[in-house]
Formats: structure tokens, C-alpha cells, sequence
């Protein structure tokens, strides 16, 4: 794992960037900053854009494919249509505001050594009989509910997996639930979604699919609910585990929703976690701390920490971090907290409600590691 943050002095732009090498296959992931300079959206994605620019000339980066972009925007309605959607990978645009004070973040994915290619929204990534199926930024308006929308989502993506002869439950890796004020809408999409696992096999019986359910706002004006996600197929089903920390972390279901704390996935070369999003919580599904940031950020951590041992990682194998606070005005306190603690990571933080008032912070992250075993490479 090779870690490397440039900051290009022209654009006051910074990049972090987390690079991982095993077998053919290189996979780099990036968080792009843009300081604020008082200037407009437009003037603050030109410069974004540039810093991209920058990187993929790095050797690094070099010959490098886009697999897809997340940008986390302060305005999605009036700044989703000025970005270039290029075909060159799949696009997620949310409004979960940075909050270094800039209107614009990015987190991107690369991969080198793969075949990447592009069908109706989403990125295909083919190596080794296996196909990484990344759609991002689906969503359906045909009905006024979160509920319904779920439901229209979901339904939409049961038929983007249709076409690659996949199902949700036997190939949904993670997905991201964006919801429109989470504190009203999220309850019409747990119940939504849970209805719709059961009609696809998903159960407490069966397994779920390790997800983040939080509060961002879609570019759609009229959307409660958007839906990012990944899928693979050409994988046996021995090669997928869950991950679940008893010792601090209760089954979802419990509290009634249906998701997985992590995902182990495990190759020949390499193994990925795709850890969920995760808040103060303990093994009996109670908010720990509450009203304290300080003291969940450090349960959040510990959370974190247990899941990723279970998968027979550790921090150390973090390629990425995503921080959510409900309030803005945690972020310096919980930005030296992250500094303190990965000081070489790339990570954004970002205002996006949790699904409980209670919980102030929720995190997820991405961890790599090399391995040896039966199964084919990456």
C-alpha cells in the first residue's frame, strides 16, 4: 500500500491519493479538495478538474482508467448540470456539502490492468472472469413517497442486473442509499427496501448486502431517494463472507433494518472489505455516547476496528474513509481527530445526517490486502 497527498499551489487543489498493486492489477483511489478562495462553483470545478488532470499524468495514475467519480457538492440542483458527465466512467452527484468550506469534493476510482467499459450509467470492469458492475446515481420519481421510490430503485436495478444475468442476491456486493431528509424518509425506505429483499431471497436467514443508508440530497428536485451500487458476477459464493463484530455490534435486523456491517470479498492476489456505514452502536443496537462527538468517533473507530479484524484486516489496509456529521459545527473537532489518527489516509467529511438524531458521526471505508489462495486473481 503506497500512500501520497500532492497539493498543487496553481489551483489550490489537494490530492490523496492510496495506491494498491497485486498480482496485474493496480487499483488507486483518490480524494480530490479544492480550497474555497471565495470564488464560485464553476471556477472551483475548473480548478477540481484540473487537479484530476494532474493526477492521471502522475506516474502513479499513469494509463490508469477512470471506474467511476463520487462528487459530493454543497448545491446538487443548481451544480450537477454544470459537470461533464463523460463516458469515461460511471458519475454519482449528492449534496452532502464538504465541510472544509469548499462547494466541491471528489472521490475517485482507477484501476490498471483491467478492461473498463460503459453501459447506461453504469462502469463494467472485466479481468479474470470476473465483472465489476458499478451503477451509480439511480433514481425514480414516478411516485411523491420514499417508500415508493425505493421500491421503483430497487426494482430499476433488479433489471440493470438482469442484463449481466445477476440478481441481487447473488451478487450485490454494496450499495448507497442517499435519502432526502433523512429524519422523515428514511423509515419509508427501510420498510420498502426490507419488503423488496424479501421478494428477492434476502433474509435474516439468507444474508443482506452491506450498505450506507444516509441523509444527501439528489440533484433531482423531486427525488427523496438515489441509489449508488456494486455487483459482481464470475465469483463462487465460498469467496464472499460477512463480517459482523458480535462483541460490539448487533444482527441489523434487530433494530429492524436490513443491511450487512461489512463484506469480505477474497481472490487469489488480493482480499477486499467494503465496510458500512458505521456509528456509536453496541452489541445490543443502543446509541452509545450520546450528545458526546469525541467519545463516538472513538466507539465509531473501535466499531470499525473489530469488523475489519474479523475480515483479517486492520486499519493499516484502509484505502479510503468517508466521515458523515449532522453538524456542521463538530467538523473541526472530528477533522484534527482523523488527522491525529490517519494521517496519510484520504478521507472527506461531509454534512449528511445519520438515520438516528442521536448518532452525530458515521464513517465507512474500503481496505485491501494482499493474499494468497485457490481462488483466480482480481
Amino acid at each position: 500500500m503506497e500512500y501520497k497527498s500532492i497539493y498543487i499551489e496553481e489551483t489550490g487543489t489537494r490530492i490523496e491519493l492510496t495506491s494498491f498493486t497485486a498480482g496485474d492489477v493496480t487499483e488507486l483511489h483518490a480524494m480530490l479538495h479544492v480550497d474555497p478562495r471565495g470564488d464560485l462553483f464553476e471556477a472551483q470545478f475548473c480548478r477540481i478538474a484540473k487537479a484530476e488532470g494532474y493526477l492521471m499524468a502522475t506516474e502513479e495514475a499513469k494509463d490508469a482508467q477512470p471506474v467511476f467519480k463520487r462528487y459530493f457538492l454543497s448545491d446538487a440542483a443548481n451544480q450537477a448540470p454544470l459537470i461533464t458527465k463523460s463516458s469515461q466512467c460511471a458519475v454519482s452527484c449528492i449534496q452532502q456539502p464538504p465541510l472544509d468550506g469548499s462547494k466541491i469534493a471528489v472521490w475517485l476510482y482507477l484501476q490498471k490492468g483491467t478492461e473498463v467499459s460503459h453501459m447506461d450509467g453504469s462502469a463494467i470492469v472485466s479481468h479474470n472472469g470476473y465483472k465489476h458492475i458499478w451503477t451509480m446515481g439511480l433514481l425514480n420519481t414516478s411516485a411523491d413517497t420514499s417508500y415508493m421510490q425505493t421500491w421503483n430503485t430497487l426494482l430499476s436495478y433488479i433489471d440493470t442486473l438482469k442484463l449481466f444475468s445477476a440478481t441481487l442476491k447473488e451478487n450485490g456486493i454494496r450499495t448507497w442509499f442517499y435519502v432526502r431528509d433523512v429524519d422523515t424518509q428514511y423509515g419509508g425506505l427501510v420498510k420498502s427496501r426490507r419488503e423488496c429483499f424479501v421478494e428477492q431471497g434476502l433474509t435474516q436467514d439468507t444474508h443482506y448486502i452491506s450498505s450506507t443508508g444516509i441523509g444527501g440530497t439528489p440533484a433531482d428536485p423531486k427525488a427523496l431517494v438515489q441509489l449508488d451500487s456494486y455487483a459482481m458476477t464470475g465469483f463462487l459464493p465460498e469467496q464472499q463472507r460477512y463480517l459482523y463484530a458480535p462483541t460490539h455490534l448487533n444482527k441489523t435486523y434487530e433494530y429492524g433494518v436490513t443491511f450487512e456491517r461489512g463484506t469480505l470479498m477474497q481472490y487469489g492476489d488480493r482480499n477486499h472489505i467494503y465496510i458500512s456505514g458505521t456509528a456509536s452502536i453496541n452489541n445490543q443496537g443502543e446509541v452509545v455516547h450520546v450528545g458526546n462527538i469525541i467519545l463516538q468517533t472513538q466507539r465509531m473507530w473501535e466499531n470499525v476496528e473489530k469488523l475489519l479484524e474479523e475480515g483479517g484486516m486492520s486499519y493499516d489496509d484502509v484505502m479510503q474513509i468517508i466521515v458523515y456529521l449532522r453538524d456542521g459545527s463538530d467538523y473541526q473537532v472530528v477533522k484534527q481527530l482523523f488527522d491525529s489518527k490517519f494521517p496519510q489516509k484520504p478521507f472527506v467529511i461531509t454534512l449528511a445526517p445519520v438515520c438516528r438524531p442521536t448518532w452525530l458521526i458515521e464513517m465507512e471505508c474500503i481496505a485491501v490486502k494482499k493474499s494468497q489462495s485457490e481462488y483466480p486473481n482480481f
